[in-house]
């Protein structure tokens, strides 16, 4: 069929003959080119085989996104910064462990385009900058700062962990949580756009104030591109006292400059689409007097003394996630494009892809091209029968133990007045270690599932 008529190649993308040529002239592609020009050539597909070798052979894994993936030589380098900490940990502790820290912050700070390293900070992940933003707005309701019922707005689709810190910071502190109802399927920027606006006056009615915005740059189940630089504007002009963007997907993914995105505070996870060993993040907090009043929620030695030297101290524990940053800019460099090369591939491949299992089941995207980035919601066929959040895990554990296939499902439920809804949704992933074989095995086993008569109604919870 025609759309077997793919190439997978040396960059780690499925080819599609229609590439163009990068021309982004930012920060961080003057120092790919800087550093390409000085290393060696490009990465070559059998490199970037053994670079990944140690992944299940027999599994498609096409979910990148949940927890990401990590090449055999920065594994490598995370084992060496470890055997140097267990060989003399003093040592390690009192000279390399913070200028180490240091050299993944400046790294970090030239990757997303924040003024000042001191806008940086390195924690474990997105989950944890949250619970620092989160603390800072519990505080201005116990310290008097904020009054009873001020709020905070969120979208719907907001990680289920970080609507939890919502709950656990903000509502137990006398806050209200506000939480933007988005469109799914979503059909334009401008839906979450009206419905963004919507809330904000929600949350400003009966006299409160909106204390803290919390923004998804790419929410995760469903996965959509939010248009977070034009959010951050409104928030700005109905004056929003602060604004978190949880971006756990987003460094690698999509396009992530601190001065252009203007928010108060913008988190990444690196092991996610930056090809970091888990878990490492960094949490940006644009220089302002309030920035000055975070803190880490593990209190250890460094309390006060700036939350970039209390993350680099939390006590004892493994560091070398967080410490293998710089070794990571140079892999990624060995990519024609660096990383702006790598997440242009990833998205013209991964859109091809999902468009090709469209087709092939009769169903739809969940979004515009436009508005994915390496992951891109696909419809499922109607008569799988997935009625409920069960049987979206029953239908993967299947899919996972029968056809050796990884990739989450989501459950959208269905609209009053639709006749045969697509209430399955599947998220795939691309990264650079995947292979066309893997999607034309997700589909082949779908089909087969219809052809055979199987709905989730038949399946055996796990």
């Amino acid at each position: 069929m025609a759309e077997d008529n793919h190439n997978h190649n040396k960059n780690g993308s499925i080819d599609h003959n229609h590439d163009e040529p990068i021309t982004q002239l930012s920060k961080r592609s003057k120092l790919y080119h800087q550093q390409q020009q000085q290393e060696q050539p490009f990465i070559t597909e059998p490199e970037i085989e053994s670079e990944f070798s140690h992944h299940d052979p027999s599994i498609a894994r096409i979910n990148n996104g949940s927890f990401g993936c990590c090449p055999k030589s920065i594994i490598n380098d995370q084992q060496h910064w470890q055997i140097k900490y267990l060989r003399q940990p003093d040592n390690f502790y009192f000279n390399q462990l913070k200028p180490g820290i240091i050299n993944s912050r400046a790294a970090i700070k030239d990757l997303i385009n924040a003024h000042s390293i001191d806008e940086v900070t390195i924690v474990d992940n997105a989950t944890t900058a949250a619970a620092i933003v989160l603390q800072q707005t519990a505080w201005g309701f116990h310290e008097g700062r904020y009054n009873k019922g001020d709020a905070a707005v969120m979208l719907h689709y907001a990680y289920g962990a970080v609507k939890k810190s919502a709950e656990a910071y903000v509502k137990r502190s006398g806050g209200t949580v506000i939480e933007v109802q988005l469109p799914f399927p979503v059909t334009s920027a401008d839906q979450i756009v009206t419905q963004f606006r919507m809330a904000l006056e929600t949350g400003k009615s009966n006299g409160r104030k909106v204390r803290l915005a919390l923004i998804d740059h790419v929410t995760s189940m469903p996965s959509v591109v939010i248009p977070v630089k034009e959010l951050v504007k409104i928030c700005r002009e109905e004056g929003v006292d602060q604004i978190f963007v949880d971006a756990a997907h987003a460094i690698g993914c999509t396009d992530v400059d601190m001065q252009d995105i203007g928010a108060d505070f913008y988190t990444s996870n690196l092991h996610k689409w930056f090809f970091c060993p888990p878990a490492v993040a960094f949490l940006y907090c644009k220089k302002s007097s309030k920035s000055s009043d975070l803190h880490h929620p593990v209190v250890s030695h460094e309390y006060g003394n700036g939350l970039a030297i209390e993350s680099s101290w939390i006590g004892t524990r493994d560091y070398s996630a967080q410490l293998v940053v710089p070794s990571v800019l140079k892999f990624v460099n060995r990519f024609e494009g660096g990383i702006e090369g790598i997440k242009k591939r990833n998205h013209e491949s991964v859109v091809k892809m999902g468009e090709m299992l469209a087709k092939a089941w009769g169903t739809n995207l969940g979004c515009p091209p436009e508005m994915c980035s390496s992951m891109i919601m696909v419809g499922l066929p109607a008569c799988l029968g997935i009625l409920n959040e069960s049987d979206t895990l029953k239908l993967r554990a299947h899919l996972r133990d029968s056809f050796e296939i990884e990739v989450p499902i989501y459950y959208r439920p269905p609209k009053e007045g639709e006749v045969d809804p697509i209430t399955g949704y599947a998220r795939i992933s691309h990264q650079v270690y995947n292979k066309v074989e893997d999607y034309y095995r997700f589909r082949n086993a779908v089909t087969k599932l219809v052809s055979d008569g199987l709905t989730c109604a038949t399946l055996q919870d796990k």
